[in-house]
């Protein structure tokens, strides 16, 4: 027999929900490098990109969106250049200079030049983050402007760029990162 759903009953949250969501919002909206659209890790201390980060401001902007915090063409110009930063940030094995390695980025950047932050490594998790943002940015710009349109086309490119094969050095479970000077960290997403 087919069961039929209830609907859900409306549920109304107290005001300081709607409080926090702007205020997050806020966050990622006013501390966004207009250059190249990276976001802090943290703040008020000075402090570097993580690309998880960037990954919550894409999914973010849209919401501002929704609720009329911020215009949709400022939000598409700021992941335009977002997208445009990580579809064109060096790549490469080397310790520095670079932000990233066979598609993947490192865990956290400079806020001004996009570069590896001191040792840190590439990341599986923080980057898959990052690409789950830029889906969802993908999917949310979905008109015929020229803008949306170059949003979906650079996010697939960058997504698609990501070599998980590599990061499975056994054959097995995905490392959950990589080191240019020592390799595979030896931890492997193996599980839920």
């Amino acid at each position: 027999p087919r069961y039929a759903l209830a609907a859900p009953a409306a549920t109304t949250l107290p005001a300081w929900f709607g409080d926090l969501e702007q205020r997050t919002f806020r966050y990622f909206w006013d501390l966004a490098n207009r250059k190249n659209g990276l976001v802090p890790d943290r703040w008020p201390t000075p402090s570097f990109s993580s690309i998880a980060a960037v990954g919550f401001a894409l999914t973010a902007y849209p919401i501002g969106i929704e609720r009329g915090w911020i215009k949709r063409a400022e939000a598409r110009d700021l992941t335009l250049t977002t997208l445009r930063f990580f579809d064109t940030a060096k790549q490469g094995p080397t310790m520095s200079g670079t932000s990233g390695y066979r598609g993947f980025f490192y865990h956290f950047l400079d806020m001004k030049t996009g570069a590896r932050f001191r040792d840190v490594e590439l990341s599986t998790v923080d980057s898959t983050l990052l690409f789950l943002g830029i889906l969802y940015a993908a999917a949310y710009y979905d008109g015929a402007d020229p803008v949306e349109r170059e949003i979906r086309e650079t996010g697939a490119r960058i997504v698609a760029r990501a070599e998980w094969p590599w990061f499975q050095p056994d054959g097995k479970a995905i490392s959950m990162g990589w080191h240019p000077d020592k390799g595979f960290i030896a931890r492997r997403w193996d599980g839920y």
